[in-house]
């Protein structure tokens, strides 16, 4: 069964509001659960107009103004707080140098960790609130024995526990997600926001990073690291292009190349490596791309870690599928070998392991052992 912190009362919680149409019907049913809510939304840049504009539904001053209207519909206390500073720190800077270092981060993830379930649930915990209360499509689960597990959302569509495979023990133990069990679908909670008269009902979803205001990953990037020209090469090392900085490509990218010439065979090329040490991007066919085994890093268990190798499903990236995995906790780390290779597997990347609905954890991907490489052995 789906519970919250020190069930069988009304609970003071903390209820993030972004702006968008979830946070704000997970506050007001929160709030008509009998619980004492009060509704925050969060400033995560000194200069808000910098954020993503239209109305998205994260960062910006209108979504700021949007939250308040809608705790104001909620009958709900309503604040901004400021962690701008604590929001550059860990989630800008830590994208700008995973990108400098040659790996693709997840900033969404990030934010979960240490911001929302940090910084924020941290604060509330100090000013005596029980629980902070979000959007995301995921369920916190009870066990008999009170341990507190992280679930897929029943809405599989809109499951959000991949970004959320980051939390441990206490901050499940102290997290509410009140659109994760029911099963609702999207057009439901728009539907769901209309009846409660709240204004976000039709506004559009945030897809984009929010830091990013126009989508330009790559020209924000250079805007903060600058232009290095490089080689772009293939297997063989014979340049084959040239490019303004490899921190500009992800594993398994394929547009956007700008090579000259096409491949012998006339397949398509796919980035296969990124070297930030020689400032060279190497290219070649996607099978070149099947990954058979990984290594992670700093793995963040949602309950008990793993005390030997097992069985699960793993999830690579927010919106990808499942594939069935072996993986065995390796001192700091984590071992992955998967049952068929996979491709599209780069190194900054969260592995989330699953067992059935539940999430057992989450660790950043350090390196990858590709099919190509083992059979030249």
């Amino acid at each position: 069964m789906t519970e919250t912190p020190r069930a069988g009362r009304p609970l003071k919680v903390l209820a993030a509001m972004s702006g968008g149409v979830d946070s704000a019907v997970a506050a007001a049913r929160a709030a008509e659960a009998g619980h004492d809510v009060t509704g925050v939304h969060l400033a995560l840049s000194a200069n808000p107009q910098s954020f993503r504009t239209g109305a998205r539904g994260c960062c910006t001053v209108e979504d700021s103004r949007d939250a308040r209207r809608a705790a104001d519909v909620i009958g709900i206390p309503f604040y901004v707080w400021d962690l701008a500073e604590r929001f550059r720190q860990d989630v800008v800077e830590d994208f700008i140098a995973e990108y400098e270092a040659g790996r693709t981060p997840n900033p969404c993830l990030r934010c979960n960790e240490k911001i929302k379930f940090a910084a924020l649930l941290d604060r509330a915990l100090a000013l005596g609130f029980d629980a902070v209360c979000t959007g995301h499509y995921a369920s916190v689960v009870t066990t008999p024995d009170g341990t507190r597990e992280l679930h897929r959302s029943a809405d599989l569509a809109k499951d959000q526990s991949y970004v959320l495979g980051v939390l441990d023990q206490r901050q499940l133990a102290h997290a509410m997600f009140p659109l994760g069990d029911t099963g609702a679908t999207k057009p439901e909670i728009r539907a769901e926001a209309e009846r409660r008269g709240l204004a976000v009902a039709a506004k559009p979803d945030s897809h984009d990073i929010c830091f990013i205001a126009d989508g330009d990953t790559q020209g924000f990037l250079a805007g903060h690291l600058g232009t290095a020209e490089g080689d772009i090469v293939d297997e063989d090392g014979a340049t084959v292009g040239t490019h303004s900085g490899a921190y500009g490509f992800t594993i398994g990218q394929r547009r956007g190349l700008r090579i000259g010439r096409p491949a012998p065979d006339g397949k398509p090329r796919y980035v296969l490596d990124i070297s930030p040490v020689d400032n060279t991007v190497t290219v070649g066919p996607a099978e070149a791309l099947d990954v058979l085994a990984l290594t992670a890093i700093r793995p963040r268990w949602c309950g008990a870690a793993p005390t030997g190798p097992g069985a699960y499903t793993a999830q690579l990236r927010a919106h990808g599928g499942e594939v069935p995995v072996t993986a065995e906790p390796t001192g700091d780390g984590l071992r992955v070998r998967f049952t068929e290779p996979v491709r599209g597997v780069a190194p900054g990347q969260a592995v989330v392991l699953y067992d059935g609905p539940r999430v057992v954890g989450s660790a950043t991907i350090a390196t990858t052992e590709r099919a190509a490489a083992a059979g030249r052995r």
